[in-house]
């Protein structure tokens, strides 16, 4: 039985949760099973570095976050994307479409 390799690739995961977020606000535990869920099981945050990432994201001025009542009754801090995050995801979405075309064509390129 082979292991699959889940973790984000290094230097994503910042985008992957500004993305998340440009979809909805939510809490930690939900932006790390939402990003499951869409990238299919290919990706799993650990949720240290979830919050490292969270924290440091904050403090750019990238999300804002305040304590709310999850569905379940539960206290926890939701995140939202502000405009600098909005602008941010923007600039790493044209940089990871430039970074995997230019992957693509050397995986195409023959001799």
């Amino acid at each position: 039985m082979s292991e699959s390799n889940t973790d984000v690739i290094q230097g994503t995961l910042d985008m992957l949760i500004l993305k998340t977020l440009s979809l909805e606000p939510m809490h930690g535990f939900g932006i790390a099973r939402r990003i499951e869920q869409i990238t299919r099981g290919v990706f799993k945050v650990n949720p240290g570095s979830l919050l490292v990432a969270l924290q440091r994201l904050e403090r750019a001025g990238r999300i804002d976050a305040e304590w709310q009542q999850t569905e379940n009754s539960r206290r926890a801090r939701f995140y939202k994307l502000t405009r600098s995050g909005c602008k941010q995801l923007d600039v790493e979405t044209a940089e990871w479409e430039r970074r995997v075309g230019a992957i693509a064509r050397l995986l195409k390129a023959e001799g």
